[in-house]
């Protein structure tokens, strides 16, 4: 990855964007003023392979409780000994990947992204800057992955599809990549990566 890329990329990071949600194709969705969302924080690894920028993913565990299976970035909630979102996400990373926090440059924030599980997400988008190997989290993660930045930035990739969901038919973000079907929460802040710093 450039300099020039990652200027650009760090300059894209700083424009205006609005929060997301789960709930975003969904407008029909009601949900209570009073409700408290947990803080929490991903991060969006960026690695150079062969020359080519890409994205460090998770497949999550089958076994676990909440979206097992699912594709996710390395990271989750806010603990109190964690500085802020930054730093939950950085930790986490390093447990889930084996990623350490002094190997990551962080280049900027995307917009926050409300879940259905009741959290507030904030992707940290981060470029890894010495050689890495993956370690995945023995019970928590299934495999770690990576997709060409090119293919998440381009907008045209992404689809929205729907399923049932709590007896209403739920619409959301898809970028499928190979065999790797991305939906979801992780779609969704990508689309907003690719909104931002992408192309049609």
């Amino acid at each position: 990855m450039s300099a020039t890329t990652i200027q650009s990329l760090t300059a894209a990071l700083g424009r205006s964007q609005g929060p997301t949600s789960d709930f975003d194709l969904n407008p029909d969705t009601v949900l209570a003023a009073d409700r408290r969302l947990r803080p929490a924080g991903v991060l969006v690894p960026l690695v150079m392979r062969g020359g080519e920028a890409r994205v460090i993913l998770t497949m999550r565990s089958s076994r676990l409780k909440h979206h097992p299976g699912q594709i996710a970035f390395p990271g989750g909630k806010q603990d109190e000994g964690d500085a802020d979102v930054t730093a939950a996400a950085l930790r986490e990373a390093h447990e889930e990947i084996g990623l350490s926090p002094a190997n990551v440059e962080v280049l900027g924030l995307l917009s926050s992204h409300e879940t259905v599980t009741g959290f507030n997400v904030t992707p940290v988008v981060g470029r890894v800057l010495a050689p890495f190997t993956p370690v995945p989290e023995a019970g928590e993660v299934a495999e770690v992955f990576e997709v060409p930045l090119e293919h998440l930035l381009t907008q045209s990739r992404y689809r929205i599809e729907g399923r049932r969901w709590r007896g209403t038919r739920r619409l959301y973000y898809t970028v499928p990549y190979g065999p790797y079907y991305i939906w979801g929460a992780t779609a969704r802040m990508l689309r907003v990566l690719a909104d931002v710093a992408g192309h049609p």
